[in-house]
C-alpha cells in the first residue's frame, strides 16, 4: 500500500544551509581593494591618464609601465563601456490622442 495516506512529514530531510541554492562562494568584484585591476601602459604619461580614468569611477588599479610590452586596458574598458539596460517606450493606447497632432483619438487617425 501506498504512504502517501498515512505518511506525516517529509520524505527526504531538508538539505543543509551548505547545499541550498545560495552561493556562499561567489567572486569578488574587480576593480575593488581585495581584487584591484590589473592594467599595463608604455609611458608614464599614459599611466597619468589611465590614473585619471581610474579615480573618476572609483575603482582600484595595479597600473605597470613597461615599453616593451603592449598595452593592456582590457578590464577597463569592459568596466567602462558596460551596456546599458534598454528602456521601453509606454505602449500608446487606443484612446490616447494620436501622437501625430491632429486632436483625434489614436484609433481614428493613426492606429
Amino acid at each position: 500500500m501506498s504512504d502517501k495516506f498515512f505518511f506525516k512529514g517529509r520524505r527526504t530531510p531538508k538539505p543543509a544551509y551548505g547545499e541550498s541554492g545560495y552561493n556562499t562562494k561567489r567572486q569578488t568584484k574587480i576593480g575593488t581593494k581585495a581584487s584591484p585591476l590589473q592594467l599595463s601602459v608604455q609611458t608614464e604619461e599614459r599611466k597619468q591618464a589611465v590614473q585619471i580614468m581610474v579615480d573618476e569611477q572609483h575603482l582600484f588599479a595595479v597600473i605597470s609601465v613597461n615599453s616593451d610590452v603592449e598595452e593592456n586596458i582590457v578590464e577597463l574598458e569592459g568596466i567602462l563601456n558596460k551596456p546599458k539596460a534598454v528602456v521601453a517606450e509606454a505602449k500608446i493606447n487606443r484612446n490616447d490622442p494620436c501622437t501625430c497632432g491632429s486632436g483625434k483619438k489614436y484609433k481614428k487617425c493613426c492606429g
